[in-house]
């Protein structure tokens, strides 16, 4: 993967802004405790409230999905952070990636957001970001993996065409003219692993609408296309696009850059990332007071603790990494180092 490129200072107002991430039972709830010890690490001048939304028992789960370490709860009280529960009335345990959806009802109005995937460390001050919660953006650290179009159609024109008429958008005001039209690129897409915006309950509204009707309209355009899981990443450029949003709305270098890493899982972290988001992960885990509460979880204790992810970013060359993740899985797998 390509060094990220630090970006040009940017005078920026400071701002006052929240934070949203998602919480639940297993590896979620540790990497939301990572994500709140780097937040207040390395951005030590965000003045706003850090919301850990918790999905709550309901028919869209067979099983409980709350935070079921207490001492993981604790930790998040008091790094300030406020557990926010929610309720899923589209989604749930058939398609976890709609609590990023529907999380953003249960945020407070009137007030600008940012929502990170809770697998995402915090290596920048945030405050420092020239973020415009007018013009709404997402992570462009993306490969094309929808649509695929098939043999003899619909092509990318075809299938994206058909999405931004179902919600009467114009299409041609949001494409990017420097790539052809036969390229995916030339549609926006994005990573859902962060998004902005001026109101959170305004943003989740039309997400929710938007990702429903893709999912129950029987649209012929989509009827070789997989929506799990790639149902949040379709309709996020549509719901972006519709509050005037885009591409370009956030210089690039920050996010997904010099401010933050989202590394998904512990071994990829150390397969793949800088030596300073190394360094920022055994930072914030080093104190004693965090060690006894995040050694529970599986890949801290052998990767970070035992040190043997080390061991594990050795088998790579940072600089020649393979382009194919699966194969990165495999190398980490084979030698014992896989885990999740």
């Amino acid at each position: 993967m390509a060094k990220e490129k630090t970006p040009q200072a940017h005078p920026a107002p400071e701002q006052d802004f929240d934070i949203v991430i998602i919480a639940q039972a297993g590896r979620w709830q540790y990497e939301a405790a990572l994500f709140a010890l780097s937040l207040r690490a390395y951005s030590p001048r965000f003045a706003g409230k850090l919301y850990v939304a918790e999905p709550q028992p309901g028919p869209l789960w067979p099983k409980d999905p709350r935070i079921n370490d207490p001492q993981i709860r604790g930790l998040l009280r008091d790094l300030g952070a406020e557990v926010l529960p929610f309720h899923n009335h589209h989604f749930g345990a058939s398609y976890p990636y709609g609590n990023k959806i529907e999380a953003l009802g249960a945020m407070p109005e009137g007030r600008p957001f940012i929502f990170f995937d809770s697998d995402t460390l915090i290596t920048g001050e945030l405050c420092d970001i020239p973020f415009d919660f007018n013009r709404p953006s997402a992570s462009l650290r993306v490969a094309g993996t929808w649509p695929e179009p098939p043999l003899y159609g619909p092509d990318y024109a075809g299938i994206w065409g058909a999405l931004y008429a179902l919600f009467d958008l114009n299409m041609g005001a949001a494409v990017n003219p420097a790539y052809p039209p036969d390229y995916w690129r030339h549609y926006p897409y994005f990573n859902a692993g962060f998004f902005y915006h001026r109101s959170a309950p305004e943003f989740g509204a039309r997400f929710a609408e938007y990702a429903c009707t893709i999912r129950d309209r029987d649209l012929p355009e989509l009827a070789c296309q997989s929506l799990d899981p790639w149902l949040d990443q379709v309709a996020l450029p549509l719901v972006i696009h519709s509050f005037g949003g885009g591409a370009d709305a956030l210089p690039q270098g920050y996010l997904d850059g010099s401010h933050s890493c989202h590394y998904r899982l512990i071994p990829l972290l150390y397969a793949r990332e800088s030596d300073a988001v190394i360094t920022a992960l055994e930072t914030i885990t080093a104190p004693q007071k965090y060690k006894k509460v995040l050694k529970a979880y599986e890949p801290l204790k052998k990767l970070v603790y035992q040190g043997k992810g080390r061991a594990a970013r050795a088998l790579f060359d940072q600089k020649n990494l393979p382009r194919k993740e699966q194969v990165i899985r495999n190398r980490l797998r084979n030698a014992g180092y896989w885990m999740r």
